[in-house]
């Protein structure tokens, strides 16, 4: 199999196991746990899972000194995009905060294009003006705000989070660091910041029962472990903006998540909002591929 191939293969099963989110945490937060502890858990059993996962393939866990400013930059920034993701549940449905916070490939198409100057194209200004309607069909409702303004706010801060971790993994000197071993340090960061947050507030919460118990695991392992460490193996194979736009998967994982298991409503415009938005997204990756296109037709045509 191809880098580019193995590349897509694990952007779409990053995209796919991170939108199981909400099918582990709705249980937990009906139990009355706070996102402070709930994240909390999540990233300690991964970081513990991480750990087995790493003794049993042998894996060194050294890492050198340069690398540790990074490594903690990374988990600020992964922390606080699973925060706000978090916070935003309280403001709306599931379905609808993953799909917002799917706007995160745009970020990621502006941070590159601010900070690392990297050209950007009529056909991609264009995905981005089509991924704010998205956004405005998801919130406004006949010219009034179906969701909470700072509800849309917070879950787009989540988005902004997110794009700043894999521009960050894509171009900062960790970006040849094992996928498992960088995964590892970032969850070790979050474990500790999560619980300096919880400590702040009520305290970290003991755990309802054996069921929470359980969803918090699966938390841990399949859109945590599994989701980044896919992540980071697409980010190295293909970069992070092609991993990005592989994330049309997430908002499709989590809305079918919400309206099958947890009876959440699929409307017209939660439909129609999700459609621009994949669409935003994927004419960014297709982008290069658009304009050739229309080069050559516009040339067939001059003819």
């Amino acid at each position: 199999m191809n880098n580019n191939l193995k590349g897509f293969v694990y952007g779409i099963a990053t995209s796919a196991t991170f939108g199981l989110i909400p099918l582990f945490t709705l249980p937990l937060m009906a139990k009355g746990m706070q996102f402070d502890s709930i994240l909390f858990y999540r990233f300690l059993f991964a970081s513990i899972a991480l750990i087995g996962i790493m003794a049993v393939k042998k894996e060194s866990m050294r890492i050198d000194k340069r690398d540790i400013p990074v490594l903690i930059l990374l988990g600020f920034f992964y922390t606080a995009s699973a925060m706000f993701l978090f916070w935003g549940y309280n403001f709306m449905s599931a379905g609808i905060a993953t799909t917002l916070h799917f706007t995160y490939p745009i970020f990621v198409t502006l941070v590159m294009l601010v900070f690392f100057r990297e050209k950007t194209s009529w056909v991609t200004l264009l995905a981005i003006c089509l991924a704010i309607c998205g956004v405005a069909r998801l919130s406004i409702n006949e010219g009034e705000m179906k969701l909470s303004a700072l509800g849309v706010f917070i879950v787009l801060l989540s988005a902004v989070g997110y794009a700043l971790y894999i521009t960050t993994v894509n171009k900062s000197r960790v970006h040849n660091m094992t996928g498992r071993k960088l995964t590892f340090y970032v969850f070790i960061v979050s474990t500790l910041l999560f619980a300096v947050k919880a400590s702040t507030n009520e305290g970290i919460q003991p755990i309802p029962d054996a069921v929470s118990v359980v969803n918090l695991i699966l938390l841990a392992v399949v859109p945590t472990v599994i989701s980044n460490i896919t992540l980071v193996l697409a980010v190295h194979n293909i970069g992070g903006t092609l991993t990005a736009v592989l994330g049309a998967m997430e908002p499709v994982t989590a809305v079918f998540v919400g309206v099958l298991v947890f009876g959440e409503p699929f409307t017209f415009n939660l439909a129609t909002g999700i459609l621009l938005i994949i669409i935003a997204v994927t004419m960014i990756i297709l982008s290069k591929t658009i304009q050739k296109t229309l080069r050559s037709l516009r040339r067939t045509l001059i003819r």
